[in-house]
Order: structure tokens, then C-alpha cells, then sequence
């Protein structure tokens, strides 16, 4: 496997970090790793703005997923000041594939854009049987 730019590392990082409970719970530590423009569509189909990501996910009475596990990242670095990840979720036996969008800005890597995609457990079958 090649080695994976310094870009592709941090974004890495950053989204393990906006993995981590303590940070989905911190308004502070959410808008230091969400770019100005953030915009995410989440696994139901919601559309949603940095503020209003915000705003969720460190509410008072915000729902808790439990322990998200990410297994097979990658990334791939498409520009100086841009990198894409895709990675799979797995939380309370739900599945999820994701990627992400990461830019560089003038304070570091931003996540700029989200999505997720739920999945069940047979995703990854014969792709010719869906054909």
C-alpha cells in the first residue's frame, strides 16, 4: 500500500476526532473542525448546515449513539487543499458507509462536506447480483 500524504493523515485524524463522544458533545471542539460552509446529508436523508449540526449534537437532550467503531479508511488526496474519505461507521449494529469532503483552510483541515448511507450487513455481496 502507498504511503498516504501528510493531507490525507490529517484529514484521518480529523475525523476520528469527530468520532470521539467528547468532541461530538463540545461546541468549541465541533466548529474547530467544521469548515465555515459545512454542509452534511445524513444518514436519513436530512440536510444539514454546520450551525445546525452544531446545535444537534451538543444539545442537552441530544441522542447519543453510543460508540462509533470506523473500519476501512481511505483517502485520497484530489488537490493541494483538498482531500477525500470514505470509511464505513458501525453503531448499536447499525452500518453506515460515509464520505467526506476535507479542505484546507487558513487555520488547518476543515471538514467541508459529509454524507452518510446506511447499509445492512450484505453491502458487500456479489455486485453483479443487483444487476
Amino acid at each position: 500500500m502507498a504511503e498516504q500524504s501528510p493531507a490525507v493523515a490529517a484529514a484521518i485524524e480529523g475525523e476520528l476526532r469527530l468520532l470521539d463522544p467528547a468532541v461530538r458533545a463540545s461546541a468549541e471542539l465541533l466548529a474547530s473542525l467544521l469548515h465555515p460552509e459545512f454542509r452534511e446529508i445524513g444518514t436519513s436523508g436530512r440536510l444539514w448546515t454546520r450551525e445546525a449540526i452544531i446545535a444537534s449534537l451538543t444539545a442537552d437532550d441530544a441522542r447519543r449513539p453510543g460508540p462509533l467503531t470506523a473500519s476501512r479508511m481511505r483517502g485520497a488526496q484530489l488537490g493541494a487543499d483538498l482531500v477525500h474519505l470514505t470509511f464505513d461507521t458501525e453503531s448499536k449494529g447499525i452500518h453506515s458507509h460515509r464520505s467526506s469532503l476535507w479542505r484546507l483552510t487558513p487555520e488547518g483541515w476543515r471538514l467541508y462536506f459529509h454524507q452518510g448511507t446506511p447499509f445492512d450487513d450484505d453491502a458487500f455481496g456479489d455486485p453483479l447480483a443487483e444487476a
